[in-house]
């Protein structure tokens, strides 16, 4: 089997009982909530925006949040021992625990989603202050990622009850960061359908590709993935699993050092990757590498395109087209102690996929990584 593109799921239509307007914020555990909240404002360019802690009432953990065009990164570390915000960065390190998504009716998504056998994260709750009022409820999906569903319709605050504006003399540019285009998670061998299926009857999502181990391989090492998306095409979740291989693959170290399923990486948009990218490594943003020779029959492979060679040469971003137009891609390394999370900056130009063309690159690239880690 390749990759196959379909309009359904292998068993009953999905349907889109519970419209997504977009991403509306994604929290990361993390050991020190200030010092992330400082890298990601200097190094990818998010601004200041509101901030929970010991002068806002909360004793048990802080967080700070930050900002860029319509990407908002919740950073949460916690204040005392024997808190769950701790148990799980002792567990898994620094990554994705919440993915908050943006709905008219928060009490109506969970509603929807438990009586479709979704595991509860949190029920409908009001929350309110003198901005107005928010509604928030929570499910559970793969390993300990949890989907808050978010109401803020009537409510015109900074973010959300319970957090002040975070006012700061330091905010650095932007460097061009628009939005969250897909995210992609982690699971272990054998549960990939499990995942699809979740999304598929708890949240009326549809899959929209399919990858095999054809697809995504080398010599060494290899992973499946399918590409879940909601009615409106705003959230998109590949999910992944490990293939056997000679060797562990990205997948296998992931799940390891991880210990369990979770975010693998973040993919954020820009309208122009070589500015972005110029200006995440002049900030010390790290990518991984790509032979040069990649781009010595990348114009036969893809066709004429806008950007200049040289410049994708130099900054080492990959090219891919589909049958809608091509895309623009380049992964950072790791942004935290275990080689776990990192970020993918993507520009489109028409594309829809996910550069199945760029696949081997890539992964012979997250290889030599792994090899000089000694994990592979």
């Amino acid at each position: 089997m390749s990759t196959t593109t379909v309009a359904q799921n292998d068993h009953k239509e999905a349907q889109d009982f519970m419209p997504i307007n977009g991403t509306d914020y994604l929290e990361l555990y993390v050991s020190n909530s200030k010092q992330a909240a400082h890298y990601y404002k200097t190094a990818f360019g998010f601004k200041s925006l509101a901030y929970k802690g010991l002068e806002t009432g909360s004793r048990d953990f802080e967080s700070y949040v930050v900002e860029q065009d319509k990407i908002r990164l919740v950073l949460t570390s916690p204040l005392k021992s024997g808190t769950d915000v701790g148990r799980h960065i002792d567990k898994h390190g620094d990554g994705v625990k919440i993915t908050a998504l943006w709905v008219d009716d928060a009490t109506y998504a969970y509603e929807e989603a438990m009586k479709r056998g979704a595991k509860s994260y949190m029920e409908p709750v009001a929350e309110e202050d003198e901005f107005g009022k928010v509604v928030r409820s929570g499910i559970y999906s793969y390993g300990e990622v949890g989907h808050i569903f978010v109401e803020r319709k009537n409510y015109n605050g900074t973010f959300l009850p319970g957090y002040q504006k975070w006012e700061s003399d330091y905010q650095p540019t932007s460097t061009g960061l628009k939005f969250v285009d897909h995210m992609v998670g982690n699971v272990e061998e054998g549960r990939m359908n499990y995942w699809v299926d979740f999304y598929a009857n708890v949240m009326g999502f549809k899959q929209i590709m399919s990858f095999d181990d054809k697809d995504i391989s080398t010599d060494y090492t290899a992973l499946m993935s399918k590409v879940m998306s909601n009615g409106n095409g705003r959230i998109k979740f590949p999910i992944n699993e490990p293939a056997p291989g000679m060797k562990k693959s990205q997948v296998d170290e992931y799940l390891e050092f991880y210990e369990g399923e979770g975010v693998q990486h973040i993919a954020v948009a820009t309208d122009d990757i070589v500015k972005t990218v110029s200006d995440l490594k002049s900030r010390g943003v790290e990518f991984l590498t790509i032979p040069t020779t990649y781009y010595d029959v990348l114009t036969e492979r893809v066709g004429e395109i806008d950007e200049d060679i040289d410049s994708l040469r130099k900054l080492g971003i990959l090219v891919d087209r589909d049958d809608e137009g091509y895309l623009l891609q380049i992964f950072t390394k790791t942004v935290q102690a275990r080689p776990t999370m990192f970020f993918e900056i993507i520009q489109r130009k028409g594309a829809t996929s996910f550069g199945k063309g760029n696949f081997k690159a890539l992964f012979e690239a997250i290889e030599r990584e792994q090899e000089l880690r000694g994990t592979l």
